[in-house]
């Protein structure tokens, strides 16, 4: 079962224009309530090894938790829902304060 902050391998299927795409690790933000329901679909951010100085982005460095074997950003502008069929692998989880800077994040992106 999947976990808010878990970092999973997923494939995003193959991008167009400037989307995330292809295999990569990104962010599980979907609610925990909404997790324990085992959905089809979960919302993810996805990551990426280019570290970009953005309002929209944050830096993840590598730890034994989440898995991650460099640092990278997480990239809140690409919040994307996918099926969980996409999901290949669990690699470990932010823990709550990453989380926290990314739903943070994702509330500018979305201005809520």
């Amino acid at each position: 079962m999947l976990t808010p902050g878990d970092v999973v391998e997923l494939d995003l299927g193959t991008p167009l224009g400037s989307e995330a795409g292809l295999v990569r690790p990104a962010i599980v933000v979907t609610a925990a309530r909404i997790l324990r329901g085992a959905p089809n679909v979960v919302q993810v951010v996805p990551l990426t090894r280019t570290v970009r100085q953005s309002g929209v982005e944050i830096v993840i460095e590598p730890d034994e938790r989440n898995g991650l074997r460099s640092h990278c950003s997480a990239q809140c502008q690409h919040i994307r829902s996918v099926a969980t069929r996409r999901v290949i692998d669990r690699w470990g989880n932010v823990g709550s304060l990453v989380l926290h800077q990314v739903r943070g994040t994702l509330s500018l992106v979305m201005d809520t």
